[in-house]
């Protein structure tokens, strides 16, 4: 099959997070089983235009906005044996917010991946943006893809979908499948510091302050830091944060660092932060528990109940005063806090890339075989 992707950044984007990660490894799984993906995304300067990568087509046109009606255009294009994506034999349309509608433009079956609704991240597009975006998604996206089926990650985001209209027959939860940890990499000694870590992009509503909260109450009476690992936007805001909360000497932002890296300081840490005001699942959640780190997150997050087994993986709370006062039970609980690590590492085997391909591959091939 020729498979189209359609989503507003891929991974080598600058804001590129753990949804775009999700939709490469399972093109990467369909291109390694025979069929040609196609990947069309916004262009940016860290990436040509056009691009074979892991056996993937990325094709890139158009900015934050104009990369819509760009893909309109191509889609078109295709439906008359023009361009690029001619020929495709499956959309798979993801829905950050706003779905590209591949529907109204093509003739071709589509699938729609959502991997959480953005009630609470629109806000921050500004009173008037916000206001469109959530109409869309909550009341045209629904209509134009009422016969289409849905894929998810999480059972929290199914519940957010069919709460704005979805059938829940049309859903189907393809959780994350997540990279073996590496095993040769340099890890950092022991110093007798406490490290708290988050792994996140470095947007609003991922709530970083909140985990720099953590470390300024603490600080009087604990030796901690947290380590912040990821990059995006929002990075200044956070630096002039600690810094008037008077924490800057024990927050570390590293920004991108290569994946070696990253295990490294998951592996350092006692505990994962992740207060984000809303998750589809929590990627990151898993890749602590490869290294026994369990997490510490909100109930209000969605995707976090399902990744977060509460009281056994990891805990859930439901404010940041709650956040504060379970990072440091858990700081003072070596015995808690080793059985929740334990526990996240025993579930975080279970979750494999080859697992989520492979049930996305069935999807698709069935949403193809109905259309033939």
């Amino acid at each position: 099959m020729k498979i189209l992707f359609l989503c507003w950044r891929d991974t080598t984007h600058p804001q590129g997070g753990g949804s775009e990660r999700y939709l490469e490894r399972v093109g990467e799984y369909l291109v390694q089983h025979g069929h040609q993906v196609v990947y069309r995304t916004a262009a940016h300067d860290a990436a040509p235009r056009r691009q074979v990568r892991d056996g993937i087509r990325f094709s890139r046109a158009g900015g934050k906005f104009t990369v819509y009606p760009r893909a309109w255009c191509a889609l078109v294009a295709g439906r008359f044996g023009v361009g690029s994506l001619r020929g495709v034999d499956v959309i798979v349309d993801t829905q950050n917010g706003i779905p590209f509608f591949a529907r109204i433009f093509s003739n071709r079956p589509t699938v729609l991946l959502t991997h959480h609704c953005h009630r609470e991240q629109w806000p921050v597009a500004g009173p008037v943006l916000s206001r469109v975006g959530w109409f869309l998604e909550r009341c045209v996206a629904p209509r134009v893809y009422r016969c289409s089926p849905y894929v998810t990650v999480s059972e929290p985001s199914a519940e957010e979908l069919m709460e704005l209209g979805v059938a829940a027959e049309a859903i189907r939860i393809i959780r994350n499948g997540i990279d073996p940890a590496p095993v040769d990499f340099a890890r950092y000694p022991d110093t007798g510091t406490t490290h708290l870590v988050t792994l996140s992009r470095l947007v609003p509503h991922k709530q970083i302050e909140h985990a720099m909260d953590v470390i300024a109450a603490l600080a009087p009476t604990h030796d901690v830091v947290l380590d912040v690992i990821g990059s995006g936007w929002w990075e200044q805001k956070l630096r002039d944060y600690a810094l008037a909360l008077g924490v800057a000497d024990r927050v570390v932002l590293y920004g991108q660092v290569s994946e070696e890296h990253k295990h490294a300081l998951l592996a350092r840490a006692t505990l994962h932060l992740m207060p984000s005001r809303k998750e589809g699942w929590g990627l990151a959640v898993i890749e602590a528990a490869q290294h026994g780190v369990p997490t510490i997150g909100y109930h209000s997050s969605a995707g976090l109940n399902d990744s977060v087994i509460d009281e056994v993986t990891g805990v859930l709370v439901d404010d940041k005063a709650a956040l504060i006062r379970a990072t440091a039970a858990l700081i003072e609980n070596p015995a808690r806090r080793t059985r929740l690590g334990g526990e996240a590492n025993k579930r975080a085997a279970k979750f494999s890339w080859a697992f989520t391909g492979a049930l996305f591959a069935d999807l698709l091939e069935d949403v193809a075989a109905e259309r033939r």
